[in-house]
């Protein structure tokens, strides 16, 4: 999140400082619609100051300076001292934009003390009281006050203050002073405001969020900023990235045990983002590991048949899944020992069996009878009934599976697979 350009600055005040124009005998106001003070001048700040600004328009700096505090030191009311004080911030933007025009070194010091005496001054408006506060927040952040730019930009938002950088500068300062909760809550505020004007947030504001919050260690909010990211952004390499980040990587969101990480290697392929030959090769080794051969040989023929598996990658690891497919037998067996059985563990593992063999329905069968014999993670049983009807198109019903599951990280898995059947991946 980057701070706001010294030019750009210079720019928006030169927007404000540049309607004023005074010339004797009598002061030329504004334009009405842009609301400026009614002015009454003292003869000798009128002069001063009609001379600085054609000096100014010149850009004659130095002439105009000299005639400044030529005005400062006869000011003698609030009128007086605003229009010094609006000409000095014209001179100061002015000068600003030449020399970045120029290629030289910017600095804004020179904007502060006419910044502050405008915002001190009731002949000010409040819409540029407001802005003018925000303006010095904004400088305050750029020398690393963050204290002093939380103050300025906090008062700039009680003044009503309305600009989108705003709130997404509130974030950073939070951010910076290492206040990750409090700065994703405003990030979270600055968003959804956004959403509620039509507008869509920036990717690059999600992608913040979740390393910040990451960094951290803070395991739930990345696991939601990530969940947010992917209903607005719900590309396949945003899904793959997403799922990769919340619990597949070293610097994960969370720690997970092999079986869990099936299940989100489980979402990758149904949701088509398994990315390269890693992908494919680690999953159906896991697969392999949790003694689903069936699963492991149909991810590694998925991935030679897109191409993602060249010519003799994973052959040793196919060679002892063809051999465990052709020892492993009928499951009937098995299947009629998992409902007789005193509980639901040869029942679960047989449903494993199943949905790794892509037979939806017989695993769909066996958890059910696995959770009606108990003695099993129900978090577990309840995980791979959802995967097993979500893959055989129930949608309805899977998610009322996933729905079940109580206790992270499974209750994440479980609202992972569930936010990819309402937002599919788009491309």
């Amino acid at each position: 999140m980057k701070s706001i350009s010294r030019v750009a600055f210079a720019a928006a005040l030169m927007a404000g400082a540049a309607g004023i124009a005074v010339s004797p005998p009598a002061l030329a106001q504004k334009k009405a619609e842009q609301g400026a003070p009614k002015l009454k001048l003292s003869k000798e700040v009128q002069n001063a100051a009609a001379a600085a600004q054609k000096a100014i328009a010149a850009k004659d700096y130095a002439t105009a300076g000299t005639q400044l505090t030529a005005a400062q030191a006869a000011a003698k009311t609030e009128d007086d001292r605003y229009i010094v004080a609006a000409l000095q911030l014209q001179a100061e933007a002015s000068k600003m934009q030449d020399a970045r025009a120029a290629n030289q070194q910017v600095s804004d010091q020179g904007l502060k003390a006419p910044l502050e005496a405008l915002i001190a001054n009731p002949k000010t408006p409040a819409v540029d009281v407001a802005k003018y506060n925000y303006q010095l927040g904004v400088m305050a952040a750029n020398a690393k006050d963050n204290a002093g730019a939380a103050t300025y930009f906090q008062r700039a938002q009680q003044l009503g203050y309305n600009d989108p950088n705003l709130p997404l500068q509130l974030v950073k300062l939070k951010m910076d002073a290492g206040d990750v909760a409090g700065g994703t809550a405003e990030l979270e505020k600055a968003l959804d405001a956004q959403v509620a004007a039509g507008q869509k947030p920036s990717e690059e504001l999600y992608k913040y969020a979740i390393a910040q919050t990451n960094k951290k260690r803070m395991g739930p909010q990345t696991a939601n900023w990530i969940k947010k990211w992917l209903v607005a952004y719900p590309t396949r390499q945003n899904w793959r990235d997403g799922i990769v980040t919340y619990g597949l990587t070293q610097q994960s969101a969370v720690t997970l045990d092999k079986g869990q990480k099936v299940d989100l290697y489980r979402l990758m392929r149904a949701s088509k983002s398994l990315a390269d030959q890693y992908d494919y090769e680690i999953y159906a080794q896991w697969a392999y590991d949790l003694g689903l051969p069936y699963e492991a040989k149909a991810v590694i023929d998925e991935g030679k048949a897109a191409g993602k598996l060249p010519a003799g990658a994973a052959a040793d690891l196919l060679r002892v899944t063809n051999q465990a497919i052709a020892s492993e037998g009928s499951l009937a067996p098995v299947e009629a020992k998992a409902k007789a059985g005193a509980n639901g563990r040869i029942a679960l593992n047989t449903g494993d069996a199943y949905l790794g063999m892509g037979n939806y329905a017989k695993a769909v069968e066996l958890y059910k009878v696995a959770l009606q014999k108990g003695g099993v993670d129900a978090d577990t049983v309840n995980t791979h009934l959802g995967i097993a009807l979500a893959q055989s198109g129930d949608k309805a019903a899977a998610k009322a599976a996933f729905g079940e599951v109580k206790t992270a990280p499974r209750s994440d898995i479980a609202s992972f697979w569930t936010l990819y059947l309402d937002n599919p991946p788009s491309a």
